[in-house]
Formats: C-alpha cells, structure tokens, sequence
C-alpha cells in the first residue's frame, strides 16, 4: 500500500518519511511541558520507517498527542495525562437521545408560559414557573392579550375544579383593586350553596332562594332591566322565561310581537304609579289586541292566542314558584360587598327554577353596573350549561358586547362541553371564550370535543383522561397550552374545600 504523510514544502522524501521536528529543549520539563506548541502526531509505522518497504503493514502508532482543532470535533480520551494537559477527557461515553427528550435543555421551550401580571394559577408542570392570568387584566392590557374576558372551567366530579374557581376566579380577585365577584351557587354543601362559608367569610351573607317562597325573590319585569338593556332586553327575557317554563318551546313571531305590545302597554298605563311593576302586573296585557291596526278577525284572533301563550306559561312558572318570582326583587339584592352569592342550591335540579335565577340575574346586572361603572366584576355560573346550554343562550350572546363594557368576566363551569348543543347560540360563547381550563375528563368523546374546540394538541385529549385532581390544561389565546398544578394555601384549603360531608363520615368512621 503506498501512504503519503504531510511534507514539508520544497522537501522530498522519495519514499522516506519526513524528519520529524526537534522538540524544544523544555519539552522534557514537567513544569515547562504546559507551554509546549502541540506536536503533529507520530504515525511511525510499527515495521519500520518505510511505508514501502517490504513486509510493511501500513499500520501506524497510536497518536498520544492530537491536538483538537486539527481534527472534524472533539477526540473522546481515556487518558488522565493528557485531561490534566488540557484536553478533553469525558470519563463517560454520551448516551443517544430524542428530539423530544432534548427539549427540556432549550430555555425557550420551558420558559414561564405567562408573564407576573393578574392573578397566580398555579405552577407549570414542566418548567415549575408561576403561571399567572386574569381575563379582565388581559383584556385591558396594552396591546391586548384576549379579546374575550370570558371564561370556560370544566371537569368531572372531584377533578378539583370547584376548588380551582373558588381560589383563582373569587378569592384571589378579590384583593386587586376595584374587583369584586358574583356567584350563582348550584352545589349543595350541608343545607347551603358551597359558597355560604366564604360569603360570610367576607362579611356578606348569602341570597338565599327557596322553593316555598321564603327567601330572596327576583322580579322579571325590575326596573333596572330596562335601564339597563332597554325594552328589547326585557322582551328576550320574558321569551327566554317562557321557553323555560314552556320545556323549551321557542317562542314565534306572533308571541314575540304580543309580548312587546303587552310591554308598551303596561309601561304606558303604569307610568305614573309609584309602586314598582310586577310580573304579576304584566299577565292582563298578555293577550291584549292592538285597536290601532287593521287587523283580519284570523288575525286578531291568533294574536290573541300567542299573548295567552306567553301568559300561561308565566303564570305556571309563578304558581309553581310562589314567593320567588311574583313580586318585587328583595332589598337584600345588592352589590354593596366584594363578594355576592345568589344561593340556589335548594332549589329542583329539575323544572324552570335555576336557569330562570341566573338569566334574570344576569339581566338584573347588566342593569346595576350601568349605574356603577368602573369595577371589574367577575361572575360565576356554577352549572353554568344552564345558560349557554339552554333558552338562556340568546341572551348571553345578545349581552356580549354589552358585557365587556360594563366590566363583566363571565365565567362559566360545567362538567363537560357536550352538554351543549352545537346549533345552540351558547355554542359560539364558548368558542369565542379565550380563556380555557379543561381538568379531567373520564369519557373519550368529551375529551375530544375539548380537543377540537379549542383546539389543543393532538395528544392532549389522552392527557385529559389522566389528569390527577388539582391538575388542569389551561389556554388563552392563541397561545399553546401549559399543563397547571394548582396551588393553595392552608387558608384556601379550608375555605374551598367541598367533601366537608365525607369528611365528616370519614372522622366519625374513625371514632
């Protein structure tokens, strides 16, 4: 075999190898050997000096200084000699890895997710950063970062999301100036809404509603709902109403022209009484005809026949619940404290009651905060399918501009998305929503419809399933999604916490 080795220019070999250069005298002085110039490598055959000579095997000395830069990357060595040298002496081999398993070294990948501003979430499970946000500060930040203040919590039973939106949508707000929040409280906690403890915690005391007529009572017709969102506003929420207590039934052209007429009239006739009107005061014009319009006797007929509609589903609604609806709304409702709790955890799971408190609610605020500008109110439907998910929906979507600017965040928690209707107009709330904590969901089908809806990553619907409690996805904007662990102090543990009753058997268990 022939070998070439590197020449010095001008010089030829004629088969002989090069001399090597001469070391420097200090080359042999342990102390000195540090300032030495690297030598090129000695690949002296080991048959002889001739690379042609016969019998030669062509195999070379093993080089015991290489210098690195003369080489395509670092030499791994073995050698503790040449490590205390200065060069590059790894006591172990690198091992192979993945791209994905790599990630964790780019800062950029597990950088905090959110920035200090708002409320803390919690903590990001994968770069162990603080995660804070607050809808309304992230709307009103500059340049904005939702354009949406709404909020969407949902889970199943015990996946800690109660306990998330007690801390983080109530509590926590509620220390930043001019915030204050409203709570429509669904779950039974021993005889009361979940919420009563902190309520009086606050200094306030809960809105009771009770099926006998024996606590808070909300007027349809009050007064602030016209203030507030005028006379179109009162007749969608008389509609609404009506299609609750009617199962559903959609309210037609001819009931929805009756209702308005029945308004006007009531408001013209009634306007110089002092006393307050009623939904009680609105039944005798339900069913009224118009003399002014020439009208067929088929026509005034059917006329006749939608008012009558609306009215005896109101007057079902009102014999059903006497006490709660057929008056004026109590003193007691007001928004004098930090924190407003409308308790209905007594009244029927079933029947008009609950989504008939939380769409006159919504429609009392709208009208209040008109009057009271310049808070930041958030407001939690616990159960909250009940309004985007039902008759209620259309309002909701009518109120949203109106909403954002009076200061309202509405936070809505369910259990699962697929409780609501795609055609239904709350379906658009929900994708419009730029605020996302999804906790764990136990069936396939409800974790890909959270998938695809706001649009996680592929594998995220798997990650939903697994979730443990306290643990969460959460997404705004447009932004990728970071995986939550909430955190609580020994003082929000005892306030939000909802097992008080299995708690309770599990002590007396014990004893």
């Amino acid at each position: 075999m022939t070998h070439t080795d590197p020449v010095t220019p001008g010089t030829h070999t004629h088969g002989k190898r090069a001399a090597a250069p001469k070391a420097p005298w200090y080359a042999s002085v342990p102390g000195l050997r540090l300032f030495m110039t690297p030598m090129a490598p000695d690949t002296t055959l080991l048959t002889g000096e001739d690379d042609t000579a016969p019998g030669a095997t062509g195999v070379a000395r093993r080089a015991v200084d290489v210098p690195p830069f003369s080489r395509p990357g670092s030499v791994l060595r073995s050698s503790t000699g040449a490590a205390a040298r200065g060069w590059y002496a790894p006591k172990l081999a690198g091992a192979p890895t993945t791209t994905r398993q790599a990630e964790i070294l780019n800062t950029g990948i597990i950088g905090a997710p959110t920035g200090i501003e708002g409320v803390v979430n919690g903590t990001d499970n994968l770069s162990s950063t603080m995660i804070s946000h607050d809808a309304p500060t992230a709307y009103n930040a500059t340049p904005r970062k939702v354009t949406s203040p709404n909020v969407i919590i949902f889970g199943t039973v015990g996946s800690g999301k109660s306990s998330f939106t007690k801390t983080v949508m109530v509590m926590r707000p509620l220390l930043l100036r001019n915030h204050r929040a409203v709570v429509f409280d669904k779950k039974d906690e021993g005889g009361e809404g979940e919420y009563a403890r902190l309520t009086r915690r606050m200094g306030a005391e809960p809105l009771r509603f009770d099926p006998d007529g024996s606590g808070t009572r909300f007027n349809l017709i009050d007064p602030l709902i016209v203030r507030g969102t005028g006379l179109q506003g009162q007749m969608l929420l008389i509609n609404a109403v009506a299609r609750i207590a009617r199962d559903d039934t959609a309210a037609t052209e001819w009931e929805e022209k009756a209702t308005r007429y029945a308004l006007q009239q009531m408001f013209e006739q009634r306007q110089d009484t002092t006393r307050v009107s009623t939904t009680t005061d609105l039944m005798p014009y339900l069913g009224t005809v118009p003399l002014d319009q020439e009208l067929s006797e088929g026509a005034r007929e059917r006329f006749h026949q939608a008012g009558l509609s609306i009215r005896f589903g109101l007057e079902n609604l009102l014999e059903t619940y006497a006490g709660v609806f057929d008056g004026e709304t109590s003193k007691s409702v007001d928004l004098s404290h930090k924190l407003t709790t409308f308790d209905i955890s007594q009244l029927p799971d079933s029947g008009p009651a609950i989504p008939t408190v939380m769409a006159i609610g919504n429609m009392w605020l709208m009208g209040r905060l008109r009057e009271e500008r310049g808070y930041i109110t958030n407001v939690i439907y616990e159960e909250g399918w009940h309004m985007i998910g039902g008759p209620s929906a259309q309002l909701v979507k009518s109120n949203q501009k109106l909403s954002r600017s009076l200061g309202i965040s509405n936070v809505f928690v369910m259990h699962k998305g697929t409780d609501i209707p795609m055609d239904s107009p709350g379906y658009a709330v929900v994708q419009e929503a730029q605020t996302v904590y999804a906790f764990r969901q136990d069936r396939p089908e409800d974790a890909r419809w959270a998938q695809e809806t706001f649009n996680f990553a592929p594998d995220t619907a798997q990650t939903l399933m697994g979730l443990n409690p306290g643990n969460c996805i959460f997404k705004t904007g447009s932004k990728p999604e970071a995986h939550i662990h909430h955190v609580r102090s020994d003082w929000e543990i005892e306030v939000t916490n909802t097992d008080s009753a299995m708690a309770a058997g599990e002590a007396a268990a014990k004893d």
